[in-house]
């Protein structure tokens, strides 16, 4: 039987992951590192922390629901679609990922997610003063970054506002209403496979479940009255902490 200030530890950071994925994703980097912390094997803390997020997902996503608008000509209806089936891709990798592999590759997967938010803005201005970049592309994006959020979850809200700001030109602002479905529709796929599989530790998924609802809905509150500077600072803060700590427990 788990004790209570465990179960207070994952209320907790419910609340902090689901309002970070409101404000510019990464909710994952508060609620996963506290299930390892708590004994939880990396891959079942993967897993759990997903399906701890997903209805605070959809109540960020809901609370944006008016901003939602296509992107570069892609209709959210398509792009959706895109993600839950690489939602579920990935998410079975991973049940098919031990432990200790997991634990190698996150790291790389972190610092991919960190230069892409540090490093975006300028590298869409030089890529598209170079080349068009149409509708094929961002769907072509949009897959490989469905997978990856069913393998993996954390970082997919900063690497889709990275991807889109790349290939769209739009703020990460602007981005927020589209990028919160998407995390909501990965985050299903993956519900539906990590249930499936028994995967979830569910005396800890469910305070962190509802700790994740209420700070998803008042992080979209607050994300509509924070500039695209507080945000985008906020966010590289974030994934430049935890990709030196992910490094760290799995090579030091």
């Amino acid at each position: 039987m788990l004790e209570w200030s465990a179960v207070a530890l994952a209320a907790g950071a419910g609340v902090l992951g689901g309002a970070m994925n409101a404000l510019a994703g990464g909710g994952s980097f508060a609620t996963m590192p506290t299930l390892i912390g708590l004994g939880v094997p990396s891959t079942f803390a993967n897993a759990t922390s997903n399906v701890s997020l997903q209805p605070g997902a959809m109540a960020s996503a809901w609370a944006y629901r008016h901003g939602l608008q296509s992107i570069s000509g892609v209709s959210m209806k398509t792009m959706a679609g895109i993600t839950f089936v690489g939602g579920l891709i990935g998410s079975l990798l991973l049940v098919a990922t031990s432990a200790r592999a997991f634990d190698l590759i996150v790291p790389w997967l972190l610092l991919f997610a960190t230069l892409a938010i540090a490093f975006g803005t300028r590298a869409s201005l030089w890529l598209r003063s170079r080349v068009e970049i149409g509708p094929k592309s961002l769907v072509a994006v949009q897959a490989l970054l469905g997978i990856y959020g069913g393998y993996f979850g954390g970082g997919v809200g900063l690497m889709l506002t990275a991807a889109w700001g790349l290939l769209s030109g739009a703020t990460p602002a602007t981005l927020a209403p589209p990028r919160t479905l998407m995390l909501a529709v990965a985050n299903l796929a993956a519900t539906i496979i990590f249930i499936a599989t028994g995967m979830v530790v569910w005396a800890l998924c469910v305070p962190m479940l509802i700790g994740g609802i209420v700070g998803g809905h008042f992080g979209a509150k607050l994300g509509l009255l924070l500039s695209p500077q507080v945000i985008r600072v906020w966010t590289l803060l974030v994934t430049i902490a935890t990709t030196v700590v992910f490094f760290y427990r799995a090579y030091f």
